[in-house]
């Protein structure tokens, strides 16, 4: 049986725009990291980036399900000793609500290469404002 591998002229990358406002965080990030694999083409193909490019909007408000606002800690290493740093939801919401969503997001995606190339075509705003309407994103 013979098989087809896709190649560059044929895998066509759309923008897609998720509205992440009162949306769970969970499942937002579930959408969004089958729409940058690729999942939901019928020509998806596990070792290449298929997929498309995900701009999240209105990151500030999504919403955090349970007591995850004061019990969820992000965490992050400076590498040197003494150097770890936690910071539960609330917090990082309050700072850099960006994060809350492309951790979600990129965690769910795979962990080699390919993973870092399909988070290069993630973009995580804030506000309802990004500066990719010449792409022409169409709603998830």
């Amino acid at each position: 049986m013979a098989t087809h591998i896709p190649g560059p002229a044929e895998m066509k990358s759309d923008w897609y725009v998720l509205d992440a406002d009162s949306q769970v965080l969970g499942r937002l990030a579930g959408r969004a990291a089958v729409l940058l694999m690729g999942k939901h083409k019928p020509d998806y193909t596990p070792f290449l980036a298929t997929g498309d490019h995900v701009v999240v909007i209105n990151a500030a408000k999504v919403r955090l399900t349970g007591k995850k606002e004061q019990q969820k800690l992000y965490r992050r290493y400076s590498g040197y000793p003494g150097g770890l740093k936690e910071a539960n939801a609330a917090k990082v919401r309050a700072t850099r609500p960006e994060r809350l969503v492309e951790e979600a997001i990129l965690g769910m995606l795979p962990k080699n290469k390919l993973g870092k190339r399909l988070a290069a075509r993630l973009r995580v705003y804030r506000g309802a404002q990004h500066p990719h309407a010449a792409q022409k994103p169409r709603p998830a």
